[in-house]
């Protein structure tokens, strides 16, 4: 397992620095499924799906589904469904981002998600997105990523913050969140000079991009640590070493028996209410495209023996705040993949859901755990429960274990990233 668990995870690392966005992600993941074969559609047009085909379609550049359509009967065998999200908490720049202030250039930030803002004090920081340029007939959409360190959010010296170590570290999200850019040019607009910069990049004039959507990211790539390099660090694990796993495991689906759909969307951080979230429709037109061939009958007993994993990351055991954790459901690094529970929904886990991935784990050799989070704590939540109440399907959710969910820098297990890509190909197969 440790040199399988090797090369996917040097694998795992460039997909990621590859990806700071969203729609870095879909573009990656658009690369290596055409390189594998796989043929893009459009929504707009009409599709002619084959038996043994492979194909993707992208939505708002920023949600991606991939499927391949089985040989087997879909009314009997149902869709094998994988899902994950594109998104990851962090800084989204404003429209007007950029002003003056003191002599400096600073670049006003909103929040996204929920992320630990304190992790990205003292950042080498910078942006990437994508930008609307105006051309003859309308405009295009380019994207952008800077690989030099641009931003920093600089700590306040401790000799003005003396109870920083006691009471932790705090910004106002409006006032102490803008980031330093640069200095002011004497003469030339903050506005202008950020503008400026931006259109250097890909080659335009500034009065030809029309707008932006640009997202902060560490530049720092990510490594493999630990005295036997058995943990991984890096930005974005959440939720892109799942959206990995899952594109892993249905590229390695050569002859599918099954149709396979592995569906990642954006927006999960912020609710998932978007065209691109899972509480779209996206999901459920791509089942509607490929079951068009189906009386209702047919494609209602085809949902019916359908499965959905909702893979997102999981919450390692943390032996510095134990408090923090329910004490039978500590899960551990390198142990497997954690099958998550909650009363009240939070996660779309039940018995029956647990007990199917659990025998996936159990076929496919890989070892398994089980979470549930400390009840006077709230929960996160995950797109399982909102799949699973959209197409009245049978879910699970499930992930890697992790430390530092929601940091600019994450921390999970070399192992466990290969179990999760092995338990996801079985699943497929």
């Amino acid at each position: 397992m440790t040199t399988i668990a090797n090369s996917n995870i040097q694998d795992l690392l460039d997909f990621i620095d590859a990806s700071p966005s969203p729609w870095h992600v879909v573009t990656t993941s658009s690369e290596r499924l055409t390189k594998a074969g796989f043929k893009a559609l459009n929504e707009s047009e009409a599709w002619q799906l084959e038996t043994g085909g492979r194909y993707f379609v992208t939505r708002g550049g920023s949600s991606i589904i991939a499927f391949t359509i089985g040989q087997n009967s879909l009314p009997i065998s149902g869709f094998n469904m994988v899902g994950a999200h594109t998104d990851s908490p962090g800084l989204r720049l404003k429209p007007h981002a950029a002003f003056s202030s003191d002599g400096l250039i600073r670049i006003g930030v909103e929040v996204y998600g929920g992320p630990i803002l304190a992790t990205f004090a003292d950042r080498d920081l910078s942006m990437a997105g994508r930008v609307n340029v105006r051309i003859a007939n309308g405009f295009e959409t380019r994207l952008i990523k800077f690989d030099k360190p641009l931003l920093r959010l600089p700590n306040l010296a401790i000799h003005m913050n003396r109870e920083v170590n006691d009471k932790g570290l705090k910004f106002n999200k409006q006032t102490e969140l803008p980031l330093l850019f640069g200095e002011s040019a004497n003469g030339i607009e903050a506005d202008a000079q950020f503008l400026g910069h931006i259109a250097k990049s890909i080659k335009v004039e500034v009065k030809d991009i029309i707008n932006f959507e640009l997202n902060v990211f560490d530049t720092q790539k990510g490594i493999i640590w630990g005295a036997n390099q058995e943990f991984i660090a890096d930005s974005q694990l959440d939720n892109l070493a799942s959206c990995h796993a899952a594109l892993s495991a249905l590229l390695a689906n050569k002859k599918p028996n099954n149709t396979a759909i592995c569906a990642l969307f954006d927006h999960e951080e912020v609710g998932s209410e978007s065209a691109t979230g899972a509480s779209g429709s996206f999901l459920a037109d791509i089942v509607e495209r490929i079951s068009l061939h189906l009386n209702k009958e047919e494609k209602l007993r085809a949902l019916a023996n359908s499965f959905f994993i909702s893979a997102d990351m999981a919450h390692a055991f943390h032996p510095n705040h134990a408090g923090s954790y329910e004490p039978c459901h500590h899960v551990h690094i390198n142990k497997g993949p954690v099958i998550k529970t909650n009363a009240n929904q939070r996660y779309a886990t039940n018995a029956e859901s647990a007990a199917r991935f659990i025998r996936l784990c159990e076929h496919a050799g890989v070892p398994y755990q089980e979470y549930a989070h400390r009840t006077d704590l709230g929960c996160g939540s995950t797109i399982g429960p909102i799949v699973a109440s959209r197409l009245g399907v049978a879910s699970v959710d499930v992930g890697s274990p992790m430390w530092a969910m929601h940091s600019v820098r994450e921390s999970t297990g070399v192992l466990d990233h290969a179990y999760m890509i092995k338990v996801l190909t079985t699943y497929y197969s």
